[in-house]
């Protein structure tokens, strides 16, 4: 190896094996005076290893009329349903001219709406938006 490059890049003394030593103190301790509150502040956990802080918070209890509003709202939202035809007793293959599938993602969509999920077996009997405004009712126990 040419003496020329060894002087222009020295090399770095290797870390000894073994654990890494621990990060420091958010003031070291040798710093702390008695009398001065700096013991408090020496013995708290820096702020990057706490956990983040969540904070959750109820929804607004359902009324018949919100899940009704929303249903229809949804349906509206459907590009093969005629806003102007629908109701909330609008027979979706027989007022509606609507099919199987279209019903499928019609469920699918309230599934996503209301955040819960609508068995197969029931999705099969609910044919108008009443029928789906009901059945919300029930699952989510909402009476008036």
């Amino acid at each position: 190896r040419p003496a020329a490059l060894g002087t222009l890049c020295p090399r770095r003394p290797r870390a000894p094996p073994g654990p890494a030593p621990a990060p420091p103190l958010a003031q070291p301790l040798a710093q702390v005076r008695p009398g001065t509150g700096g013991g408090r502040r020496a013995a708290q956990v820096p702020r990057a290893a706490w956990p983040p802080c969540r904070r959750f918070s109820e929804l607004p209890p359902l009324t018949l009329a919100d899940i009704k509003d929303r249903v229809l709202y949804v349906l509206k939202l459907y590009d093969k349903i005629d806003p102007e035809k629908l109701t909330a007793e609008s027979h979706f293959m027989k007022d509606l001219g609507l099919d199987s599938l279209d019903q499928v993602e019609i469920i699918m969509a309230m599934e996503d709406e209301f955040g819960f999920e609508i068995p197969d077996g029931d999705a099969e009997k609910l044919m108008c938006p009443q029928e789906i405004v009901d059945y919300i009712a029930d699952k989510k126990d909402v009476y008036e």
